[in-house]
């Protein structure tokens, strides 16, 4: 007696249409995140004021900070005041060049002790932010969310510069992956399938926390994110 469980021959098969499903889900999405941030009026500044740990949101690339909204709102509901760049715009740059203006940001508002919560390739400009241009430990953790911290096979076939650059034989992505000495201050969070990043987000050294949902971005908003990412930030939400 087998129960409700399919037969072996069709697991494979139900696998790729349950990761389909995901993918279809996950630009859904995107495209409402898209269109979100693109109607809405918020001032970031709403969201600098609070009396628990500083977090400093750093989105992906062709994200602006809004993408994050339900992490942010999160954090904010809670006492954290959340610190945004505006001057990434969209995250075009190199993840070197947007680590020196996220340092500079760092600097110009005195912020300590401080939680970055990042997403796909903001998490790459967080580790290289904290292992390189950190000389005042003023960051406390990374919290890591979708990351590509190996590089993802599919980057060289994509045409822009920017997307190409997420290679896995890219030198600088290389470098800063073989770079362990702060992995133990990294929170790596990712779902159980990443159509962008079929090599995973798991970071030798880091908290690794699997999430029970598909998608590159649709992991955002799901609540076992927003409560590791509380927990992260030192606040453990109630539910």
């Amino acid at each position: 007696m087998t129960g409700s469980r399919p037969p072996a021959a069709d697991r494979p098969r139900l696998h790729r249409l349950r990761n389909l499903g995901s993918w279809l889900l996950d630009y859904r999405y995107a495209v409402a995140a898209q269109l979100r941030a693109a109607l809405s009026r918020t001032d970031p500044d709403d969201f600098a004021s609070g009396h628990l740990a500083p977090v400093l949101i750093i989105p992906g690339v062709y994200e602006s900070w809004q993408f994050l909204r339900p992490l942010i709102d999160a954090l904010h509901e809670q006492g954290h005041p959340v610190h945004v760049v505006t001057l990434l715009q969209h995250n075009r740059r190199p993840v070197i060049d947007a680590a020196d203006v996220v340092a500079e940001y760092l600097r110009g508002s005195d912020l300590t002790d401080l939680v970055i919560v990042a997403h796909s390739k903001g998490g790459l400009i967080g580790k290289y932010l904290m292992t390189q241009l950190d000389p005042d430990d003023r960051i406390r953790r990374l919290v890591a969310i979708s990351t590509p911290f190996l590089g993802s096979r599919y980057a060289r076939y994509l045409p822009a510069a920017s997307l190409r650059a997420f290679s896995i034989t890219d030198p600088a992505l290389a470098a800063l992956a073989a770079d362990e000495r702060l992995n133990s201050r990294v929170v790596s969070i990712f779902g159980r399938f990443d159509p962008h990043i079929p090599e995973g987000s798991i970071l030798p050294g880091a908290e690794n926390v699997r999430i029970n949902t598909g998608g590159h971005f649709r992991i955002l908003s799901h609540p076992d994110t927003i409560h590791c990412v509380l927990q992260a930030a030192g606040h453990a939400d109630p539910r």
